[in-house]
């Protein structure tokens, strides 16, 4: 990552901001990505929707080593659990 440096911007007329590319690089964001904006103790924060995506992850990831479930067992439940969903919608039309 890239040395910390303080940019200045400017927010413009229609409240829009244009990031600079070395930050826009730091972040791995391009034209298009999206991004979550917070206000955090005064600061304007913004974090890219994918970053918030694999911290997420992270937490699922984290969450399911904890339960102690298998994935052998997280796969055969969800096999048993469409199957029936299966047959509840669709009944003997299969």
């Amino acid at each position: 990552m890239s040395k910390n440096v303080d940019k200045k911007i400017v927010l413009r007329d229609k409240r829009q901001l244009t990031l600079p590319r070395d930050i826009c690089e730091q972040l791995g964001i391009g034209p298009g990505d999206q991004l979550t904006v917070y206000v955090e103790d005064g600061v304007l924060v913004a974090k890219p929707n994918k970053a918030i995506a694999l911290e997420a992850l992270r937490e699922l990831r984290k969450s399911f080593k904890d339960s102690g479930v298998s994935l052998k067992e997280l796969l055969e439940n969800g096999r048993r659990i469409r199957k029936e969903l299966v047959k509840e919608y669709y009944g003997n039309r299969l």
